[in-house]
């Protein structure tokens, strides 16, 4: 016979082990649903009581991590994704994604590297202009936004990646971009590389620098946000120059009648 609180135990932990595999089928579910990477703050809200989310999404990246979908995270969120072996079986012929060139690859990794920059900074950095379509390009796929002004004279804009670049190379956070021995372990650089050369920590923090200042409203969108709301505003005239009074439904037909009355040709009697 089992002893009470044995018993009262097997019980509890076997309703600890059923809340868990709930979570596990709730935020697998949510992830399966989710078009955009989801935090884990997000999934948490709608967890079993006791149970916690670290753990469920562990164990669910761990079920997921020998199949054809892994459950991966990146810029802090998590999502399912493809297993990296079998991407290339899902690429559409007939669809060919726009690749950046090299002019607007070699800016990104400015970008990411030292961000927040400005336009002149990026050029100083490459050692040739860069177009405004160049950054143009860049900005219309989501991986750079524009971050402040920087405090200096002209007040150039500065520029800083986003979470959507973070999503589309696979990385969990800034920091983890390639160091210099990894660059140049790939071939990416002369093997030799000169003394005291080196690449800056990256970092995306969204909070402004000491040096940059808030972006401000585009000044012609606010004035002509003003003379909207001023023409809104403003009542319709009479040829005297006041207001006029809105007509009232009844005062209407008798406009009407008045206009089109008949005149009298016998005159006074």
């Amino acid at each position: 016979m089992t002893h009470p609180v044995m018993r009262a135990v097997t019980e509890e932990n076997d309703a600890a082990e059923g809340r868990f595999a709930h979570g596990v089928r709730v935020a697998e579910a949510l992830l399966f649903a989710s078009h955009d990477p989801l935090a884990a703050e997000d999934i948490g809200r709608l967890m079993p009581v006791g149970v916690d989310v670290e753990a469920v999404l562990g164990e669910l990246e761990r079920l997921y991590r020998p199949r054809g979908v892994n459950l991966v995270r990146l810029a802090g969120k998590w999502m399912f994704r493809t297993a990296p072996d079998l991407g290339h079986l899902l690429k559409k012929e007939t669809e060919e994604a726009k690749k950046l060139g090299r002019a607007a690859l070699e800016t990104l990794s400015i970008i990411a590297y030292h961000q927040p920059v400005t336009r002149a900074e990026i050029e100083e950095l490459r050692g040739v202009s860069t177009q405004k379509g160049t950054l143009d390009t860049l900005l219309e796929a989501g991986f750079v936004r524009m971050r402040g002004r920087r405090r200096t004279p002209g007040r150039p804009v500065t520029f800083g990646t986003t979470e959507t670049f973070l999503v589309q190379f696979g990385l969990d956070r800034i920091s983890d971009l390639p160091g210099l021995e990894e660059i140049a372990g790939a071939g990416l650089v002369e093997a030799q590389i000169p003394a005291g050369l080196g690449i800056p920590l990256p970092s995306d923090d969204a909070t402004l620098r000491a040096d940059e200042d808030p972006l401000e409203p585009d000044l012609f969108d606010i004035m002509a946000e003003e003379r909207l709301e001023e023409l809104a505003n403003e009542a319709p005239l009479n040829p005297d120059g006041d207001e006029s009074p809105e007509a009232t439904p009844s005062e209407e037909p008798q406009a009407l009648n008045s206009k089109h009355a008949p005149e009298d040709t016998h005159g006074e009697r």
